[in-house]
């Protein structure tokens, strides 16, 4: 029998996250999902017939309390919000950078094998854009840090996929792009807007099979 992985997912009740998860249930090489999230997983939205899925509801604000969850071979790092749903830019900044610093830092301190999050098209920690600033900043903080050699992020533009939350901005922002996407080619390809499941299989593609 082949070598049996396992993972934990943060925000796996996200867009991306909902497809991660649903693609590693269905990925031979995992044995087990745990999903650390802050309300309960709705079973309908998870195809989780082996039962690898186990997931915990815990308080993002005491997230070391849950360091042992990251001692496995993969985590991915779904984790994200807008400034309006956040509601300042610091609350947007303590999900956006804080939170998946401290899960890339867990997973270094458990000696997890990979760590892949999700970033953005265009970060930049020197942009004006204080979104893509920030998604800047995380990337520089992480991919520099030491003993994570393996870490690696995916920078979708915008996402296409069912939302239990409509984002105004967001929604308006794929129906502009998918009007414009036959005219992005060469160097505005990247920002074509891109399927969730897209996403998803990219971050699985990045991480450290042996």
């Amino acid at each position: 029998m082949s070598r049996q992985y396992t993972a934990t997912v943060l925000g796996a009740t996200g867009l991306v996250g909902k497809a991660l998860v649903n693609q590693l249930c269905q990925d031979e090489r995992y044995s087990q999902v745990t999903c650390l999230v802050r309300s309960p997983l709705q079973k309908r939205d998870y195809h989780d017939p082996l039962n690898k899925i186990q997931a915990l509801v815990i308080d993002f604000d005491y997230f070391q309390d849950y360091q042992g969850y990251f001692s496995v071979d993969h985590v991915y790092c779904c984790l994200g919000t807008t400034i309006k749903q956040a509601g300042s830019q610091k609350a947007f900044r303590r999900v956006d950078f804080e939170f998946v610093h401290v899960a890339a830092q867990l997973t270094r301190a458990q000696r997890g094998r990979s760590f892949v999050w999700i970033s953005a098209v265009g970060a930049n920690a020197k942009s004006k854009n204080f979104y893509l600033r920030v998604k800047g900043e995380i990337e520089n903080a992480i991919l520099t840090m030491p003993q994570l050699p393996n870490a690696a992020a995916v920078r979708p533009s915008f996402l296409i996929g069912e939302r239990n939350q409509q984002r105004m901005g967001e929604s308006f922002g794929v129906k502009a792009s998918k009007m414009l996407s036959p005219l992005m080619i060469g160097p505005l390809a990247k920002y074509k807007p891109v399927h969730a499941n897209h996403v998803a299989h990219q971050m699985i593609t990045l991480q450290v099979f042996e």
